[in-house]
């Protein structure tokens, strides 16, 4: 796998996430479907130390730090923040390649999982996300802000 194609899946993460994270209501945070379960807003806070990690190891330096929960909003810019800074130091070099492999199956393909999670609660919660065709989505690496094209093709 090529830095570009890790910064591709970074770039898809930002718009399925994003649109997982757009309108969910202010109490959705709270929201768990059972007693110890994680709630939204716990799984969010995960997906945010995910990507602090993912850029120290793209640095060189493993750190891991587990966070507390903020309000919704707040993780949803802190998500964005981490994740613009783990793609700008994709951009600047050519990670090796057992690196950038490591890099997707660790961090970038648990934050998708964990999206899902989130979607499902979502549905839960009687705030479902629009379902949608991704393979006709408008993705391109380096698009990883909280703003991000229209969907093409979402189904009822």
């Amino acid at each position: 796998m090529s830095t570009h194609l890790l910064r591709h899946a970074v770039a898809t993460v930002a718009y399925r996430g994003g649109k997982t994270l757009r309108g969910a209501p202010a109490e959705f945070s709270s929201f768990r479907p059972k007693d110890g379960s994680r709630s939204a807003g716990e799984i969010l806070a995960h997906v945010c130390d995910l990507y602090d990690w993912a850029l120290s190891l793209a640095e060189g330096a493993q750190k891991w730090k587990n966070t507390t929960p903020q309000k919704w909003d707040q993780d949803t810019a802190r998500f964005f923040e981490a994740l613009g800074k783990f793609d700008a130091a994709l951009a600047a070099r050519e990670l090796p390649a057992d690196l950038v492999q490591r890099l997707f199956q660790g961090p970038v393909a648990d934050s998708l999982t964990h999206f899902g999670q989130i979607a499902m609660l979502r549905r839960l919660a009687d705030a479902p996300v629009a379902a949608e065709n991704y393979f006709v989505a408008d993705i391109a690496a380096g698009r990883v802000g909280a703003a991000q094209t229209a969907p093409r093709k979402e189904f009822a």
